[in-house]
């Protein structure tokens, strides 16, 4: 399916993502393999393929088929392909750009090299923005279970600041979702297990970033995790055999974690954060990407339906009628580490957006891809912290799910630049909407526990939201203030100029004349001492 990505008009680019308009099919050197289709009926779950369409224009009736490849999938062709459109790029990345287009089209290119640079180029751009993160993380007990079997990470507790101990290098980098699996003995052991072992090692893994200038690799990071999961699992697999469990009595549990990797990147302006989030996932507990666009599921459940479907035996929707097709594949505990295979993949923060991490008591029912728009918009705009934003979405799922065990944690990633704003101190006073979202602020304030903790890409923590409005809206009104002094002052003086008369008229009008009863004398006269 090589060739789907040479042909320009076939490419779509939706945030981080490159999404196909169809697939071509490549020459095979064996004719007898069919090539594996992606089903659209992975989206009837929300799950986004990226694919708009999957039909060949000449057999639209057929969902299976894909069109003839219109150019021959080679390196060559690529780098064609990306030459010219470097024509067009940005001046900070057309050179680079152009060196690797041209290198792609030489005899025997070196992919390692090339993925090198691309990688360095991608971090270094990136960098240039800066990174703010806010975290927050509840769980909650089903309604029908007597005890959360769920653990998350970092919740309120883990979010309390104590002046006298250092700031956590985990937060706000680091969010874990573990969700003991319903039927096994010890699910919330396996979950607790799961998510202390993973801390300790990313623990461990930043302060080894911190400690080595290099820049670590995608396949260094990805290996870095597969093997942290991999010892989590296996802390499990043998407490399972340490008190003999065999088969379902096994306790075990999914797991699904992000890591914004805190990779300092040179650039112009010094070194600054890298903007990378790994996602690694066993199971079916989730991660979301929300924005006011659009809604991107970035994990792919380890279940029966799925498996058939990337296989290539069944669309979705037909899988979906098997008796076992939510059954898990795959989670920490069940197996020896050397059958696990966790997914990891690599995102790049280019966009303001929340990224959400949850178990499947709210993934259920697809309630993220029906409820989930509005959330972004509303803590990109402040009008909403990022715990209320995490709350509102345990109701939701209560209100519609509510059987399992719930847990939530969201990291509202910002990019764009901050500028200060004016604020209408009489329309404030005035809405019942801003009243309502002070009221928030104060409690926020007066609470112990923070709602959320804000960091920038030197990991420093910033005051309170709303200490900095107020900043904001003092130095706004001084600003208006002083712009109002100076176009005054222009205009006077232009009247001075320009009509003298009528400025003496208006001097008349508003500055009283002196008493004529008064003698004449001037200040240099009444000044002097008599002799």
């Amino acid at each position: 399916m090589a060739s789907s990505l040479l042909v320009p008009n076939n490419l779509r680019v939706e945030g981080w993502r490159l999404r196909l308009r169809e697939l071509y099919q490549d020459t095979m050197a064996d004719t007898s393999i069919s090539p594996v289709v992606p089903s659209n009926g992975l989206e009837d779950r929300g799950f986004d393929t990226g694919f708009d369409t999957l039909v060949s224009p000449d057999s639209p009736g057929e969902p299976n088929s894909v069109s003839e490849p219109s150019v021959d999938a080679s390196l060559k062709q690529l780098g064609e392909c990306w030459e010219a459109w470097c024509r067009k790029a940005s001046v900070s990345v057309a050179d680079p750009l152009q060196a690797i287009a041209q290198h792609l089209q030489t005899e025997h290119p070196s992919l390692s090299a090339i993925a090198s640079q691309l990688n360095h180029l991608l971090l270094e751009q990136a960098a240039q923005q800066p990174l703010r993160l806010k975290i927050a993380g509840i769980t909650a007990t089903g309604s029908s279970h007597s005890h959360n079997e769920d653990s998350c990470y970092p919740t309120k507790a883990d979010l309390i600041k104590d002046p006298e101990q250092p700031q956590d290098p985990l937060i706000p980098h680091l969010s874990i979702i573990c969700d003991g699996i319903g039927g096994h003995e010890g699910g919330e052991i396996a979950s607790q297990l799961a998510l202390q072992s993973i801390k300790l090692q990313v623990r461990a893994l930043l302060a080894e970033l911190n400690e080595d200038p290099e820049l670590m690799t995608p396949e260094l990071v990805t290996e870095n995790l597969s093997a942290i999961i991999r010892v989590a699992n296996n802390m499990i697999s043998s407490r399972n055999d340490q008190q003999e469990r065999e088969s379902r009595r096994r306790m075990a549990t999914t797991l699904t974690l992000a890591l914004q990797l805190p990779q300092m990147v040179n650039t112009p302006e010094g070194k600054t954060n890298g903007h990378e989030i790994y996602i690694a996932s066993v199971g079916d507990s989730r991660a979301y990407w929300l924005t006011p666009d659009y809604c991107q599921q970035l994990t792919v459940d380890d279940d029966v339906a799925t498996r058939e479907v990337k296989l290539g035996r069944s669309l979705y929707r037909q899988a979906l009628q098997r008796s076992d097709a939510q059954a898990l594949t795959q989670a920490l505990g069940t197996k020896e580490a050397e059958l696990l295979r966790p997914t990891v993949r690599r995102f790049i923060v280019e966009e303001d957006g929340l990224l959400l991490l949850c178990s499947d008591g709210l993934s259920n029912n697809n309630l993220i891809e029906k409820f989930g728009r509005d959330l972004p918009q509303k803590v990109n705009s402040h009008r909403i912290s990022v715990e209320s934003a995490a709350e509102s979405l345990i109701d939701l799922a209560f209100q519609h799910n509510g059987q399992d065990d719930i847990s939530v944690v969201l990291t509202h990633c910002g990019v764009s630049p901050q500028y200060p704003t004016v604020l209408n101190l009489g329309d404030m006073s005035s809405s019942k909407e801003l009243q309502v979202v002070n009221l928030e602020q104060q409690t926020a304030l007066t609470s112990s526990v923070p709602a959320e903790i804000t960091t920038t890409n030197d990991n420093k923590p910033e005051t309170t939201r709303s200490y900095r409005d107020w900043i904001r809206a003092v130095f706004g009104l001084l600003g208006v203030v002083g712009i109002l002094v100076g176009a005054g002052a222009i205009l006077l003086t232009t009247q001075w100029i320009l009509a003298p008369e009528g400025f003496q008229k208006m001097r008349d009008r508003f500055l009283p004349s002196p008493d004529p009863n008064l003698p004449e004398s001037s200040p240099t006269e009444q000044e002097l001492p008599d002799n």
